[in-house]
């Protein structure tokens, strides 16, 4: 195993669990945004429409895979400049 890899084995999961609170914070603002409503619906919320829980779920969808791409690639590029390698 490089050395690369050992030193993004913990930001790699520290940014994890960074991007999903990123995620979170930004779905939540961005669903107030569309519906002007406090939460979002589940799946499972009967009093919700089809449309509804299906346009919630594409936007966190959407964001999550963003705001992950975004970190998760940054880390990257931090590991690079601290190592000289790339993280495979």
């Amino acid at each position: 195993m490089t050395a690369s890899k050992i030193a993004y084995k913990p930001v790699g999961l520290a940014l994890g669990a960074l991007s999903g609170m990123i995620a979170g914070a930004a779905f939540k603002q961005a669903w107030k945004l569309v519906e002007g409503q406090g939460d979002a619906p589940d799946a499972t919320d009967e009093d919700r429409p089809w449309n509804q829980i299906l346009l919630a779920a594409a936007i966190q969808g959407a964001i999550f895979a963003v705001v992950k791409a975004s970190v998760e690639r940054s880390g990257a590029v931090a590991v690079r400049r601290l190592t000289g390698t790339w993280p495979d």
